[in-house]
């Protein structure tokens, strides 16, 4: 077993165990604008593919809305690396939720304008039916999901590195496992149902409510205190070091070279980018597989969302005990397992609460691999290269997902005329099974636990030279 954080044991006459020490003013702020923020996510989960699924039936096209959301971790991911070192991070967050709300209000209008024809949110059969697209609002929903998909990959990427400069390294895991475990409360416990209500009221609804959730979540953030550029960018009392013209590529190339040069997280990238690829394939046309597979309405498609906020709530507070339990190599090879054997049961049944069950053990150990791996990650970047050297991992981590978004609509498209429309909803579930499989031979070997505690040593010692050298 592998103790990652050990807590200090007390003295033998101690009537009781010390409490943990605050996270501090600045980590509350963090996570009550998360946790605004995913509500919001939440309810965009549920409105966004259901006001799709009204817009076309055409498995391409609906996957593609997801696609449009994802693209631009392949193609912004890098880029949103530079501008996060080079900028205050905290500022960025506050613009990103702002331009978030004004997007998301603009979807909710053009809902409200151009969606009288649509047929009524709460009919499945009239959704089955419906056929054609509305080019007009299809056109809006997608420039609306790629706009988000932008300001997401920025914002994102700025929230984790604001993490570390809040929380010391000894407290991540802990620091990171409340907040994803409220995060997936919000997200996929509390939002989607309250998304499929508002969707029953009027299906500009979820949108706006939406819109308001990113508002606050950027005034939260604009509240924290404090210096939140990189120690290499900030001057004396915080001014921002000036940057020569011409140097994003020299910039871009650095932390590109860092993470291929690292012999741990250059394979967990890459490993991390075939498990989202893998997970978005089984997604891209889930809405189409509830609504005609599992014969879900839109309540009963949220309430299987709330599976993976089940699983992810349990994950965020057990990962450091099974971290420890297991040690932290296995531990990862837990959510590679469940990527392999979870689709099997869901590609042979009709029965909704089984898909249920699920998501829910694979957000379980999905949420374990999160806590785990970006605390590392958050321990062994130097902090002047965090944000550049978190966008090129996320580049290979999260620029697959649209990749593996596109090829399940394909998968079903191709399928279809062969196999009829059922078993072409249900055979991206077959192929994930299939891929799964093939990634745990190649993974487990690469992802052990000296390897991770090796790293993670190496680390905090170059973390407390550094800290040592600026003075006190």
């Amino acid at each position: 077993m592998t103790d990652l954080h050990p807590e200090p044991l007390a003295a033998p006459d101690a009537p009781r165990r010390q409490p943990r020490p605050s996270l501090g003013r600045n980590y509350r702020r963090v996570f009550g604008a998360s946790v605004v923020s995913n509500l919001g996510d939440g309810v965009a989960q549920i409105a966004y593919p259901w006001l799709a699924s009204a817009v076309t039936r055409d498995p391409v096209l609906v996957a593609l809305v997801a696609v449009a959301q994802r693209l631009p971790w392949l193609l912004f991911t890098l880029p949103a690396g530079v501008i996060t070192d080079r900028s205050d991070r905290r500022r960025l967050i506050v613009a990103m939720d702002t331009a978030r709300s004004a997007v998301t209000a603009l979807v909710a209008l053009a809902v409200l304008w151009l969606g009288s024809d649509l047929p009524a949110p709460g009919d499945v059969e009239a959704l089955r039916a419906a056929g054609g697209t509305d080019a007009l609002l299809y056109a809006i929903l997608l420039g609306a999901s790629l706009l988000l998909g932008c300001a997401e990959v920025l914002r994102d990427n700025s929230a984790q590195t604001i993490v570390p400069a809040i929380v010391e390294p000894q407290h991540l895991e802990r620091a990171n496992g409340r907040l994803w475990s409220a995060e997936q409360v919000a997200n996929t416990f509390v939002g989607p149902p309250l998304g499929s209500a508002l969707i029953a009221g009027a299906l500009f609804l979820p949108f706006a409510v939406s819109g308001v959730t990113f508002a606050v979540s950027g005034a939260i953030v604009s509240l924290l205190v404090g210096e939140f550029r990189s120690r290499a960018r900030a001057g004396a009392r915080g001014a921002a070091a000036a940057t020569p013209p011409g140097s994003w590529r020299r910039e871009l190339a650095e932390g590109v070279r860092w993470l291929w040069a690292h012999p741990l997280l250059r394979p967990m990238a890459i490993i991390l980018g075939i498990v989202n690829a893998i997970g978005t394939l089984q997604f891209a046309t889930l809405v189409l597989f509830a609504q005609e597979v599992l014969d879900t309405s839109a309540l009963e498609f949220a309430v299987l969302t709330m599976g993976a906020a089940l699983g992810a709530v349990v994950g965020g507070y057990t990962a450091p005990a099974i971290s420890r339990r297991l040690g932290s190599g296995p531990s990862l090879w837990l959510t590679l397992v469940a990527t392999a054997l979870t689709p099997i049961p869901i590609a042979l049944t009709s029965w909704w609460p089984l898909v249920f069950a699920m998501f829910a053990l694979a957000t379980l150990v999905g949420t374990v691999w999160n806590v785990i791996t970006v605390s590392l990650r958050q321990t062994i970047i130097p902090d002047q290269l965090l944000g550049r050297v978190n966008s090129v991992y996320r580049f290979f981590a999260w620029g697959m997902m649209p990749i593996g978004t596109a090829l399940g609509g394909v998968i079903v498209a191709v399928a279809e005329p062969g196999w009829g429309r059922e078993a072409a909803l249900r055979a991206p579930w077959w192929a994930a099974a299939a891929l799964g499989a093939a990634l745990v031979v190649y993974a487990v070997p690469k992802l052990t636990t000296e390897r991770l505690e090796s790293a993670r040593a190496e680390g905090l010692a170059a973390r407390a030279a550094a800290r040592a050298a600026d003075g006190p």
